[in-house]
């Protein structure tokens, strides 16, 4: 018997900054940034653990570089929530590691209950979820059981139980036209820009839950304009959970996937891009001879003229996912009843967008069944 101990992986130590930008409010605990010796020794670990732990990395446009290209190395996923959803449902691993926000990682748990969801920080959350009380958006429903409800993937597994059909951005405008045609009256929630530009766009009876996302309802026309007249050969890329007048003045709007499309299929070479600025890192990897240029979401006399990043999001670092994997720590847990429930809307979606990808009539493929 040999006299050398079995080694212990030791915990992995996460300290934490307090930021100084406005937009990253202080309770979203944000990880140091590594040194490059210990953020090569962490990337070391975690590809260990993921072949170990027989897990697979799901990380969002959102998240820190290191996670997505982390993520793609090792065979996982950088993506929007939509086929991030899809993509945990489909894999064969038995984990999931989920670099986003919370719903995300609830999302992931509903469609695969049988696998083991971890995430970097489950305190990483979102303001679209946190205004939408599940408490209260019951009683919005139950005060309007006439309209069928649509709820944003941005929300808590609980209020997704209480809907009718998920969207996500890249989805959503398809979906509500084919509820719309169908002659339904819609009860939205929870983003109200994003559920107004759904509204404009497919003229549909729309009551909307008034939620916003902190990043994107910081996003200023004026500033924009401005910004604009300095680079004026740039195409505006605007996510729709932004205001309306931001939107009016965009070249193209549309999900962060569309978002990718978009800055590829253009023949401008420069690009103002309104949306989370974790988005630049895939954009300018895919596109290394365009320009982007981050929108201002403040005046001059603000701080800072461009803080458009998730707080919640710029929770997820190396050190929290490698420690998840190492000790089984934020797991995510849905009670099973509700995760049935909440999976019906989720369904409903995912069989819609497939039917779309396969040229099939979408839009009667399940009728409403009603909230719960």
């Amino acid at each position: 018997m040999s006299d050398v101990p079995t080694p212990v992986h030791p915990l992995v130590r996460i300290d934490y900054e307090q930021p100084a930008c406005p937009t990253r409010h202080a309770w979203a605990r944000v990880p140091v940034e590594p040194a490059p010796d210990e953020r090569a020794a962490l990337k070391d670990q975690i590809r260990r653990l993921l072949k170990e732990r027989h897990a697979v990395m799901v990380s969002h446009y959102y998240v820190h570089p290191d996670l997505q290209d982390l993520a793609e190395e090792t065979g996982g996923l950088v993506s929007d929530s939509l086929e991030m959803a899809r993509f945990g449902r489909d894999h064969a691993a038995t984990t999931l590691v989920v670099s986003g926000v919370r719903f995300m990682g609830e999302t992931a748990k509903i469609l695969s209950p049988g696998k083991r969801v971890l995430m970097p920080d489950l305190d990483a959350t979102c303001s679209l979820d946190l205004g939408c009380p599940v408490d209260e958006f019951s009683a919005f429903c139950d005060a309007h059981p006439d309209r069928t409800v649509v709820v944003y993937a941005n929300t808590s597994a609980a209020v997704k139980a209480r809907a009718d059909w998920l969207v996500t951005s890249s989805c959503a405008l398809d979906i509500v036209r084919a509820l719309k045609d169908q002659g339904q009256k819609i009860l939205w929630a929870p983003d109200k820009h994003l559920g107004g530009y759904i509204q404009r766009e497919t003229g549909a009876d729309m009551l909307m839950w008034n939620g916003s996302c902190i990043v994107h309802d910081e996003f200023k026309a004026f500033e924009l304009e401005a910004l604009k007249k300095e680079h004026p050969r740039a195409k505006l890329l605007v996510h729709p959970e932004s205001p309306a007048d931001v939107i009016a003045l965009a070249d193209a709007v549309g999900s962060t996937s569309a978002i990718l499309k978009a800055a590829r299929e253009m023949e401008a070479r420069e690009f103002i891009v309104a949306t989370d600025n974790g988005m630049m890192h895939k954009l300018r990897t895919l596109n290394p001879g365009k320009l982007f240029i981050e929108a201002p979401t403040a005046g001059e006399s603000a701080t800072c003229k461009s803080c458009a990043h998730c707080p919640w999001m710029a929770m997820n670092g190396l050190a929290g996912l490698a420690q998840a994997l190492e000790t089984g720590a934020n797991d995510v847990h849905i009670d099973p009843a509700l995760g049935v429930r909440a999976r019906l809307p989720i369904d409903r979606m995912l069989a819609f967008t497939a039917a779309q990808r396969l040229g099939q009539p979408a839009a009667g493929l399940v009728p409403r069944i009603g909230a719960a």
